[in-house]
């Protein structure tokens, strides 16, 4: 393999880690600045490392969806002021990949202006889009075969079943989907999502039940990618729910309409997508190519699925009601919390 610069060569700390981190071990001297001990890069690592740092690394989150604030190309040159302790390292990567680095002017559906989420946000127009999700998306049945984790934070009594249903309808209105007179009993199959969902701390005493259906649960999948041909993003009923789910506290009083209206069409839950789905994954959102989200290229369906971790959310009190059944309770113990992490530039100029 051809090597052209190592992680000795940045005097950024962050490009640096971020280049340990995907350069290769080797003895090898770089050809760049000599060191023997830093990891070396291809051209195809150095790549990697400029889209990680320089385009993810810039990303900036709006109400709904995301966009970078920088790209890069083999077709423009260099406009983008950068910190004194970055210049050289910019001017490293442009030399080694032939690219130049600029602001990045997004599609606006990168920020939001999708028009089914647009009329989800009027309230004139959102029950027509909420039809259309119930009717557009797919049921997804579970069963006795399928376990799913329920977390609780110091519940009172943790040996009692009644613990881990859905809270008390006076509690209602708090979460995601469950509203006033509304309760929603919110789980997950993967248990570490459930102990991010709980924000749980070094100081709180954790219980976890494993639960699973007595009977077929029929549930409303919003984690499925649906393809709608001849449409772009801008009209997109799949981007309008994606970016609805990963959207904080003010999407609400959307998906818990979504909620109530799949329970009147018949519903016994939802099944959604976590809003730590990409903290779960590592992955980044809204990725594109040429402006065209991955999720309009069937190809790439099923990475675009993985980047997902789906949530359970099962309407009413479904253990009071006896359809769903608690198997085992247990404390659960957090040993070690680790952190995975990369770098981005101090972005001067051109704010989206």
């Amino acid at each position: 393999m051809d090597f052209l610069l190592c992680s000795e060569c940045f005097q950024d700390q962050g490009l640096k880690l971020d280049s340990e981190q995907i350069g290769i071990e080797t003895e090898t001297a770089c050809p760049n600045c000599g060191s023997k001990a830093g990891r070396k890069l291809s051209t195809q690592d150095i790549g990697a490392l400029a889209h990680r740092f320089f385009v993810w690394g810039s990303l900036i989150r709006f109400d709904y969806g995301a966009a970078p604030q920088i790209q890069f190309n083999k077709y423009q040159s260099t406009s983008i002021d950068v910190l004194p302790w970055l210049e050289a390292d910019v001017r490293l990567i442009e030399k080694a990949l032939g690219v130049g680095f600029f602001h990045y002017g997004p599609r606006l559906w990168m920020l939001g202006e999708v028009e089914p989420l647009k009329g989800l946000q009027q309230k004139e127009d959102r029950a027509s889009i909420i039809e259309r999700i119930v009717s557009d998306y797919p049921a997804l049945c579970i069963g006795p075969d399928q376990v799913f984790y329920r977390v609780r934070v110091s519940p009172e009594v943790p040996g009692n079943f009644s613990e881990y249903d859905s809270p008390p309808i006076a509690l209602g209105g708090v979460g995601r989907l469950d509203s006033t007179n509304f309760p929603v009993m919110y789980g997950s199959q993967d248990l570490e999502v459930c102990i991010h969902e709980c924000r749980i701390t070094a100081d709180d005493t954790v219980y976890v039940a494993t639960l699973a259906p007595t009977r077929e649960l029929k549930l409303l999948d919003l984690t499925e990618l649906v393809f709608e041909e001849h449409i772009s993003e801008f009209e997109s009923l799949d981007m309008a729910v994606h970016m609805l789910f990963l959207a904080g506290e003010h999407s609400y009083d959307i998906a818990r309409q979504i909620a109530l209206a799949a329970r009147e069409a018949g519903y016994d839950g939802l099944v959604y997508p976590s809003y730590f789905s990409l903290l779960r994954t590592g992955a980044m959102p809204f990725e594109t190519v040429y402006g065209i989200s991955h999720r309009r290229i069937q190809r790439l369906a099923d990475r675009e699925k993985s980047k997902i971790i789906p949530n359970l959310a099962l309407f009413g009190h479904p253990i009071e009601r006896n359809d769903v059944e608690v198997r085992c309770i247990n404390k659960l113990i957090l040993n070690r919390v680790e952190y995975d992490f990369h770098f981005g530039p101090v972005v001067i100029g051109a704010e989206l």
